[in-house]
């Protein structure tokens, strides 16, 4: 029995034994080991494939086996490795990943969602050797912890599996985002000096720059606030530029999300900001589809920010159907034939206006609005998917005395020096992102800020939920501070930022 490696395409990425054995029976061709119709319509292909390379058929029955068998395949990329195991049976095989369609005429072709499965495959084996057709090796070389070798035709294929000549067939192109990566705690990180969108073009709202370096550096949750005009779109659009370097795992999932949405991969220094409109439909946003589970926008956000601009005009289902993502840090879609799980750790950031006529914060305007009228605006958003948000900004009114004060460069080396100080004490998540039980190890807290935190939950009736949030906010200012201990004056900060009643 020969066997060689697949990839199957789900929310696990299954690392798929292929197998082949000839045994004594009527001559025939079988794949076992639940496949889908793709690939077991495959076997006319492999066979008219085949024999256009002049190859006989012994008299013996060849089966096929995709282990392990529990798991359902699909995609016509199993091709290349079924046609290797039958065509080299009496050789001896090397150990490599084997991914292609194969073309009636011996060419080995790639599938839409190939690069997908060797950007998930990169992100989670280290140093795989992997067999792709040629025209996409060049560009699959570039991805990190891959070794690609490049085939055009089964000749080829047979070649380099009997004479083992790999270096012929090898792919060699580093991408130049990867030539100077910082290193944190033996961790690869790709640092990022743009910034298209700078902070220096909002003036004034202090306050509103503070929560960004705190959200940013600790990818928490926040809500702007305030009239039209006063920056809340400006802000949220430049927050992605000071947040922490992305790990090499990050860069990788990210255009794996990306490549699943049909987009071409392009590795970026920045982290994704997806920015849906308020009329977008819940399974744009979430992913779904009638057949297939395809990716949503708080997937292809993992690792970046998602930004609701005009967050009370969005359908009350779709703000609703955010508490799964934002607590969970997943999404799960099912559907008739596919169950997929997505991982959707990012920022989340809203915008709103104060009330339906937007004048309500305003000194110069009168609102028009009735109490009704903003109570039935702001009940829009429910109190459980508030306490979700982990910072909330009231925006300034906007003065001719406002002026710049700081630029998202110098926001990033602050945040970038707090985001080691947080990596030097062995912490993987994000301050925001922390599970409740790591919450101990890593947010110890001085006499007077414990007495400061349980005054605030006795006064201000604090669900468990917010707790967690005012420490986890705590947390990245201590972190801006460079201090181990949280203080006082860090929950008094945190606890600033809540949303009043």
């Amino acid at each position: 029995m020969k066997k060689l490696k697949c990839i199957s395409f789900d929310e696990n990425l299954d690392i798929i034994e292929v197998e082949s054995t000839f045994t004594r029976g009527l001559p025939n061709l079988s794949i076992v080991g639940l496949a889908n119709t793709a690939i077991k319509e495959s076997i006319e292909r492999i066979k008219a494939t085949l024999l256009s390379c002049d190859f006989v058929f012994p008299a013996k029955k060849i089966t096929v086996n995709l282990s392990p068998s529990g798991i359902p395949k699909k995609g016509s990329h199993f091709d290349l490795a079924i046609a290797v195991l039958i065509l080299l049976q009496n050789e001896e095989l090397d150990d490599f990943f084997v991914v292609g369609e194969l073309g009636l005429d011996g060419n080995i072709k790639s599938t839409n969602e190939l690069f997908s499965l060797l950007l998930f495959l990169s992100a989670k084996v280290k140093h795989a050797r992997v067999v792709v057709p040629k025209n996409i090796a060049l560009k699959a070389s570039m991805i990190p912890n891959l070794e690609i070798y490049g085939l055009e035709n089964l000749n080829e294929a047979i070649e380099f599996f009997k004479e083992k000549n790999y270096e012929k067939f090898k792919f060699l192109q580093n991408h130049p985002l990867f030539s100077n990566p910082l290193k944190i705690n033996d961790e690869i990180f790709i640092p990022n000096n743009q910034f298209d969108l700078d902070f220096k073009d909002v003036k004034g709202q202090e306050k509103a720059k503070k929560a960004c370096m705190i959200a940013a550096l600790g990818m928490h949750n926040i809500l702007f606030e305030g009239s039209p005009g006063s920056g809340k779109s400006m802000c949220a659009k430049r927050l992605v530029y000071i947040m922490p370097p992305q790990s090499l795992s990050e860069v990788l999932m990210q255009n794996a999300y990306l490549s699943l949405n049909s987009k071409e991969c392009e590795f970026a220094k920045t982290r994704a900001f997806r920015h849906p409109h308020h009329t977008s439909t819940r399974a744009s946003i979430f992913g779904g589809g009638a057949k297939n589970a395809k990716i949503g926008e708080v997937a292809l956000a993992n690792g970046g920010v998602l930004f609701f601009d005009e967050f009370p005009h969005f359908n009350k289902q779709i703000i609703e159907s955010l508490r799964e993502p934002l607590e969970d840090y997943k999404i799960h879609i099912s559907r008739v034939n596919s169950k997929t799980t997505y991982e959707t750790k990012f920022s989340f950031v809203a915008a709103q206006n104060p009330c339906p006529c937007a004048n309500l914060f305003s000194k110069n305007l009168s609102c028009i609005c009735t109490d009704n009228e903003i109570k039935k605006y702001k009940n829009h958003i429910s109190s459980a998917v508030m306490d979700r948000i982990d910072l909330y900004v009231a925006m300034d009114e906007i003065s001719k005395d406002d002026k710049t004060n700081i630029t998202s460069k110098e926001m990033s080396e602050k945040i970038l020096q707090a985001f080691i100080f947080g990596k030097k004490r062995g912490q993987k998540e994000f301050n925001g992102k922390l599970k409740d039980e790591d919450l101990q190890n890593f947010c110890p807290l001085e006499k007077d800020a414990k007495d400061t935190l349980d005054l605030a939950i006795s006064r201000y009736n604090l669900s468990l939920r917010s707790v967690n949030k005012v420490l986890k906010v705590s947390r990245s200012l201590a972190d801006l501070q460079e201090k181990e201990i949280i203080n006082k004056s860090h929950i008094l900060e945190a606890l600033s930022f809540r949303i009043r009643g």
